[in-house]
């Protein structure tokens, strides 16, 4: 039994996909926001769903209490 993925580069292109449309959204969101977007845009591009789960659930959401007040 051969267990062996035989699609390497279909991985690899929907992961980078993946990852620059993670980025795009982090910058454009960051920057709109008046976070730090060039960082945003950079983590997002090195792993995903981690920093978008950590912006949307910990940084925007502290940004929107902070509005509150």
């Amino acid at each position: 039994m051969n267990t062996h993925v035989e699609h390497p580069l279909a991985i690899m292109i929907s992961a980078a996909v993946i990852l620059i449309c993670q980025s795009i959204y982090l910058f454009r969101d960051a920057r709109k926001n008046g976070h730090n977007y060039w960082f945003w845009g950079i983590i997002g591009m090195i792993q995903a769903p981690v920093p978008l789960l950590v912006y949307l659930f910990f940084i925007k959401k502290q940004w929107r209490k902070n509005d509150n007040r």
